[in-house]
């Protein structure tokens, strides 16, 4: 089996918890959580270099990951528990009354360096850790993961100048760019107008890939590290799609934080096969 093929029969399994995370609770973000699924099994299971086994909130000898659209949770939660961060079956607790696994990522999670969720702050935590990693002589990497709709707030273009500035190279961000976000399309509710121009203009290397093809993923993140360590951060603006896998779900911004009933889980595991087991 190729190395494209084991990565899409993860995320397959992955889109599965999610729907299933999300159904059992009856509350959650489906919708960008199945759109960055092909980012994060990508990201976890063949680009980052992590150890379960050594994982400690200061993120010492390992790459570190921070989702900034911490209401994406379901899908972090996936690829950590089937990295072994922690037991598959503390899925089965998302989202309810006090069990591990809460609506966003919190400070006590095996693989959560920082509680996420209020948007804009990830990129300037994930930026400050790389600058720790510098400081430390770490030469591994920090990947942030931002929803478009969060680019609408003030404190992630502070973050985009204070990297430039400080030439945080070892860094690579990245944005989930559906173009949806809960009140509807991005450019009906705030346009962001020119995302790549704007990206180049505040000093980064900038790299646009279909964020839903597992070849283009694999590719873009290869394109990164070639251009990291030369002076200037990395974004990865990945074009996705809201509830990709789902046909009912797909490009709706409906779905950004809205649990299907159970007729409607059924139609989606329909279309979701099972490849590494159900938790």
């Amino acid at each position: 089996m190729s190395k494209i093929e084991q990565l899409t029969r993860t995320a397959s399994q992955v889109r599965r918890d999610i729907i299933r995370m999300v159904a059992n609770a009856k509350c959650g973000h489906p919708g960008g959580a199945l759109g960055s699924t092909d980012v994060l099994t990508a990201l976890f299971f063949e680009e980052m270099k992590h150890n379960t086994s050594r994982w400690n909130r200061s993120g010492e000898g390992n790459d570190m990951f921070f989702l900034s659209a911490g209401h994406m949770s379901a899908g972090l939660y996936s690829v950590l528990a089937r990295s072994a961060y922690f037991p598959l079956s503390e899925l089965e607790g998302f989202r309810l009354y006090g069990r591990m696994l809460q609506g966003h990522p919190s400070v006590g999670i095996p693989g959560v360096y920082q509680a996420s969720g209020s948007l804009g702050q990830g990129l300037a935590v994930g930026l400050g850790a790389a600058i720790g990693k510098k400081m430390a002589s770490d030469d591994h990497r920090v990947f942030i993961l931002c929803g478009d709709g969060e680019c609408e707030e003030g404190e992630i273009w502070e973050s985009a100048m204070f990297a430039a500035h400080h030439k945080v190279d070892n860094v690579v961000a990245m944005t989930d760019w559906n173009g949806n976000q809960i009140d509807g399309p991005v450019d009906s509710v705030m346009s962001l107008g020119d995302l790549e121009g704007k990206w180049k203009a505040f000093g980064w290397e900038v790299i646009v890939a279909e964020g839903n093809d597992m070849q283009s993923v694999l590719d873009a993140f290869s394109l990164a590290r070639d251009k990291g360590g030369k002076g200037k951060p990395v974004m990865i603006l990945w074009k996705t799609e809201m509830g990709h896998g789902v046909d009912f779900m797909a490009g709706s911004h409906e779905w950004h934080g809205k649990a299907p009933d159970a007729a409607q889980t059924e139609v989606a595991l329909a279309q979701l096969p099972e490849t590494l087991g159900d938790f």
